[in-house]
């Protein structure tokens, strides 16, 4: 059996429609799920990975400095220890 071409036509048309449809909707899901999970997170108290790394690294700078600082300080007790030694 074969079909008319108009009727060929209409449902690739149909067709059509319903997919641009379908992939309208996906954006329009997608869009509000970004949206609603953007909201969620930014009511959490986060950082950025950039701002973690930043604070990473002053850590790490700091925590090198004090054991410099505990160094020469032993250094200097050691040294008043000596000098009071007879």
């Amino acid at each position: 059996m074969k079909l008319p071409e108009d009727l060929l036509d209409q449902i690739s048309q149909q067709a059509t429609d319903l997919l641009g449809q379908g992939r309208q909707a996906r954006e329009d899901i997608r869009n509000n799920m970004r949206s609603l999970i953007q909201s969620q997170v930014s009511k959490l108290d986060v950082v950025s990975r950039e701002e973690f790394e930043a604070q990473q690294a002053v850590l790490l700078r700091t925590r090198e400095q004090l054991e410099r600082l505990e160094a020469q300080l032993k250094s200097l007790e050691d040294k008043m220890n000596n000098s009071s030694q007879p």
